[in-house]
């Protein structure tokens, strides 16, 4: 796992310029906790990377850099909640029972748009967006895509789920 992210962190340079690999390596090694998570995010198609540093703890982001919506995380309701009320054809699962059984967070839409600096992610795909409380009260969750060279933020029912739409995640370090 370590020489997978070492090949991806030295290739994309441009995430995190202001990090070096020897500083990232030690802080996996003093933490195998992180590394085993970042490892389910590789298995489920998630493609982690360094994307910064965060502004409030200072600790190293890592989060899905995958071109796409993961494979391994798509046709997901948004949460346990709307799974349940989903009586006809629900999914198999939710998208934050997922990211909190991989012990990860869902982006939100700060972070979402942050990502995007970075690089150009779901042209074909969608992410569930972790959402205000205030809309999911209300029945719906928030998702985000990039289409026409713009981010999109839209909303929908929490219960939905589409074969193109899914969830990335990320751990602080």
């Amino acid at each position: 796992m370590l020489a997978i992210l070492k090949e991806r962190f030295l290739t994309n340079m441009k995430r995190h310029p202001d990090l070096s690999w020897d500083s990232v390596e030690k802080a996996l090694k003093d933490n195998a906790d992180v590394l085993t998570v970042l490892k389910r995010m590789e298995e489920s198609g998630g493609q982690p990377d360094v994307i910064g540093i965060d502004k409030e703890t200072g600790k190293i982001i890592f989060c899905d850099c995958s071109p796409e919506t993961p494979d391994g995380r798509r046709s997901l309701c948004y949460d346990d909640e709307a799974l349940a009320k989903r009586k006809k054809n629900p999914p198999v699962s939710s998208a934050l029972f997922q990211a909190q059984e991989m012990g990860v967070r869902l982006l939100d839409e700060k972070m979402y748009r942050y990502l995007q600096q970075l690089g150009q992610f779901d042209l074909k795909t969608s992410s569930w967006l972790a959402t205000p409380a205030e809309i999911r009260k209300l029945g719906g969750a928030i998702f985000a895509e990039r289409r026409y060279g713009t981010v999109f933020v839209f909303h929908n029912g929490a219960d939905s789920y589409y074969s193109v739409r899914g969830w990335r995640g990320y751990i602080l370090l």
